[in-house]
């Protein structure tokens, strides 16, 4: 039997260790993948599949795309979850002894992007790790495109559902778990909400004992011991970390001193708010397509920055408890406002700011452009112009961002005095460094030059010569530079022309002078190339030395950033400096949905208040009917909360904004199909999580609990759960809409507890909405004008008038039977038309003066009330 080919051999033997990636083998211009990978590369890709004679295995499957176009190829491939690993030529192919030795340089995960082109700018790409212990778990998380690294740990009760949470919130574009933990009964349960983008991949458990785990860490980041790296108890953590470090080890296959800087956390130092929440108030996303858009987190983004951007989405997904923390940035953003000038200098300067984290991280993996170093200089160029900017500010948070901006003059010297202005994307392809920078490279850029020159002069010289007007000079990578004659002027070719080449239609030809000069030349170009890439290269490892610098500027520019952004956009809508503190109190005034009054114009919203304590104000019921804006008032008020701990101004004309350390939303009814849950199990499960979760101190939104069961039992539950919380054992401050008006007595019972409903004017059978929120309940529910609102048809609106008026004369009468409504839909009984409606039809309009009209109107209205 025939052995398989050398190179589908190579094939084999580099994919046995790569078998749960794509395999892109590089074969000259084209990346190739065969077998099975070919089979659902090319279905994922929707590209051609062929097949290559692999020898024994005769002919198998391939297909292929061009190198230089892979990165779209390969985001289409991470976008289905797939991993792929590439496989270049590792040696030079001029150099090798038969075939040319290849091996797999990089590995890309979901998790694992690094290139700009695979990534958006305002989104972090996190890879995350979690690992149980003893008490608890460690999760860790890094974007490797800018270096970030935080690790944490999470225990006591609740534990597994609080790392459910912060999982959420970090939303990983793929999470590592050790085998084991996939395997639990909690985690098919659905007790960690993942969106279901995030990309789960298993890894062994016994890799990572805390022996090997400690040495991996204290190693790659240069310390002596895990107290150092402030992971002392840490021991969930530890391993999270290790096994997360590990990987990228492992996918990247190369330096990463850039990933400098493990930093550790604790979940207990921010508002945590879980999954159902986060969708609920739609933070980051709406729950109507996801898309920024539309959420909290697109009407604050007036950052100018790639890096303030996925910070302020940072600052929005981690609310601050600690009032002294917010009310620095708070301070900050005043400071700001009250300088004018200041302010739009700013946004004026950030505006040119590249993305500094992400290009230092390409320049110390070693795949920046001359472009990419072109935009560091650039930005390098803004940051003495913003000092003298910042020093101007003298909030507190401003002077520590000063001390914190390297105005990095020293390398944008280096790269000015080095680079073209407008360099080549490649580094390889020559043309980038700067004339005058190094004598040597202008010596050969001159030959290069001078080169082209005298080739343009030969052809012309020869073409004079010999008389052959369509001579020309040519240059193929096999013969080198040729002179082309046609076959009709054979005849005038001298004899020093040495023949190359015969074509159908023409001879190619050299000479000695020629040969001469394309050695020469071909001598020069390839030995200028070198060295202008080796000029970059140097340079590129230089700025890499200031990584830390560069980082350090880097956040301090991404602070900066957003709060210039959070003062324009107070100033643009309104917005107001909020008191935050340690009490327990909410109050706002005229207070505003943030998404919703920029839709509807503000002129157009009706502001509310809210006063929330612990004591006599704990409890806030609000009826009234559907569309009245009960649920938009209810997230408003947790809206401000969050903007005003992440340290914004909010929309309302005051505020005070007291501890809250945990922010739960109950709203909108859902099924959960694929776990096998109803709308209403899906209610209770929400409802249960609250109930257990909550504390003191957390601000509780609930809408419309109990309404996914039968009346009584919705009622009974509904009242149940507002007792529960009532419990001083509890006490959590509320806000609670429903439709069981019922529930209003319960104020009698409950001191803390406040009526509120929303104010509704009735116009005969009709009723307007005034989106006010007043004091006391209601006992309408107005669902049946809800319906009429939305269109209903009349037939049905006015049966179910009937049935409601029965139901309300018979419901103190004892039960109610399917007989008491026995009558059918009938058609409306024929009513005689009235005249006037004839005169309407046959009214020539065209011909009618205005007076006439009002006559006529004024006719038909006397008639009718007679």
């Amino acid at each position: 039997m025939a052995k398989l080919t050398p190179m589908m051999e190579q094939y084999y033997e580099i994919k046995k260790e790569y078998a749960d990636c794509l395999l892109f083998y590089r074969m000259g211009d084209f990346y190739e993948m065969f077998g099975p990978d070919a089979v659902v590369g090319s279905k994922a890709l929707e590209i051609t599949l062929t097949g290559k004679n692999a020898g024994a295995e005769g002919r198998i499957p391939m297909c292929g795309i061009p190198f230089h176009s892979a990165d779209s190829y390969i985001a289409k491939l991470i976008d289905q979850g797939y991993k792929v690993a590439i496989c270049e030529q590792v040696e030079d192919p001029k150099q090798a002894k038969g075939l040319v030795k290849r091996d797999v340089i990089r590995v890309i995960t979901p998790g694992t992007l690094v290139d700009g082109t695979l990534l958006k700018a305002d989104d972090a790409n996190y890879l995350a790790a979690v690992f149980p212990c003893a008490k608890g778990y460690g999760i860790a998380y890094s974007d490797i495109s800018t270096g970030e690294f935080m690790v944490s740990q999470v225990e006591g009760e609740g534990a597994t559902y609080k790392i459910g949470d912060e999982l959420s919130r970090i939303n990983p574009s793929e999470c590592l778990l050790p085998e084991s933990l996939l395997k639990e009964e909690f985690f098919s349960l659905h007790a960690w909400d993942l969106e279901s983008n995030i990309v789960l991949t298993p890894i062994n458990d016994e890799l990572f004992i805390r022996q090997n785990a400690c040495e991996l860490l204290m190693t790659h980041f240069k310390v002596a011991s895990m107290e150092s790296l402030g992971l002392k108890n840490c021991d969930g953590g530890i391993l999270a970390a290790a096994a997360l470090l590990n990987v990228i080890y492992t996918t990247q296959k190369r330096e990463l001193s850039y990933i400098n800087n493990l930093q550790v956390y604790s979940i207990e130092n921010y508002l945590i708010m879980d999954a159902n929440t986060r969708r609920n108030l739609e933070l980051t996303s709406t729950m109507r397509n996801g898309k920024k858009a539309g959420s909290l987190y697109g009407v604050c983004d007036k950052t100018k920055t790639a890096a303030g951007s996925r910070l302020l989405k940072n600052w929005i997904e981690k609310p601050l408890l600690k009032a002294d923390d917010i009310n620095l940035r708070l301070d900050g953003i005043e400071n700001i406002t009250n300088q004018p000038i200041v302010h739009e200098n700013l946004k004026t300067q950030l505006k040119e700011i590249y993305d500094l984290e992400r290009l230092i991280g390409r320049v110390v993996y070693g795949n920046a452009t001359p472009r990419d170093l072109i935009a560091l200089k650039q930005s390098f160029g803004r940051l003495p112009d913003i000092l003298s900017l910042v020093a101007a500010l003298d909030a507190n948070i401003f002077k520590s961002l000063y001390d914190n901006l390297d105005p990095m003059e020293d390398l944008f010297e280096a790269i000015d005095k080095t680079l073209k202005e407008e360099p080549p994307i490649s580094p390889k392809e020559g043309g980038l460094i700067k004339d005058g920078f190094s004598n040597e490279i202008d010596e050969l850029r001159y030959i290069t030059g001078e080169g082209k020159d005298w080739l343009l002069k030969l052809e012309a010289d020869e073409r004079e010569k010999t008389g052959i007007k369509s001579l020309k000079v040519g240059f193929n990578k096999v013969f080198g530079y040729y002179l082309e004659v046609t076959k009709t002027n054979l005849d005038l070719v001298p004899d020093t022309y040495i023949r190359k080449q015969t074509l159908v239609n023409a001879e190619r030809f050299i000479t000695q002078e020629l040969k001469e000069w394309e050695n020469k030349i071909l001598g020069a170009g390839e030995k200028l190339a070198a060295m202008e890439y080796s000029v970059f290269d140097e340079l590129r490892q230089h700025i890499g030395k200031s990584t830390l610098r560069i980082q350090r500027t880097a956040k301090a520019l991404a602070v900066l950033d957003c709060l210039v952004a959070l003062a324009t956009l107070a100033i643009e809508n309104g917005y107001v400096k909020p008191m935050v503190d340690d009490g327990e109190i909410i109050a706002l005034t005229a207070a505003r949905h943030p998404v919703v009054e920029l839709s509807i114009g503000r002129e157009n919203y009706v502001p509310n208040d809210t006063y929330l304590d612990c004591k006599n104000n704990q409890f806030a019921l609000i009826t009234g009917p559907n569309m009245a804006g009960k649920s938009t008032y209810m997230r408003q008020v947790a809206l401000a909360v969050i903007m005003a701990r992440m340290g914004s101004y909010i929309p309302a004309q005051s505020g005070t904004i007291g501890l809250v350390d945990r922010i739960f939303t109950r709203v909108g009814a859902s099924d959960d199909l694929a776990a096998g849950q109803s709308t209403f199990m899906v209610e209770m499960s929400e409802t249960s999580n609250i109930i257990r979760n909550a504390t003191k101190n957390s601000l509780i939104i609930l809408d419309e609990i109990g309404r996914g069961t039968s009346t009584y039992d919705g009622l009974s539950i509904a009242w149940a759960v507002t007792e529960y919380i009532l419990q001083p054992s509890l006490g959590a401050k509320t806000l609670f809409a429903t439709h069981y008006h019922e529930l209003i007595q319960i104020a009698d019972s409950y001191p803390q507890v406040k009526n509120y409903s929303v104010a509704v004017k009735e116009k005969g059978d009709s009723i307007v909405f005034l989106r006010q929120i007043v004091e006391g309940g209601t006992d309408k529910s107005y669902g049946i004008h809800v319906a009429e609102l939305a269109g209903l048809p009349k037939v049905i609106i006015r049966r179910a008038k009937e049935i409601l008026a029965q139901l309300e004369v018979n419901h103190s009468e004892g039960q109610i039977t399917l007989s008491d409504f026995a009558s059918k839909y009938e058609e409306p009984a024929q009513v005689a038309e009235s005249p006037i409606l004839d005169e309407i039809r046959n009214l020539n309009i065209g011909n009618l003066r205005p007076v006439e009209a009002l006559l006529l109107l004024e006719q038909w209205q006397n008639e009718l009330k007679e």
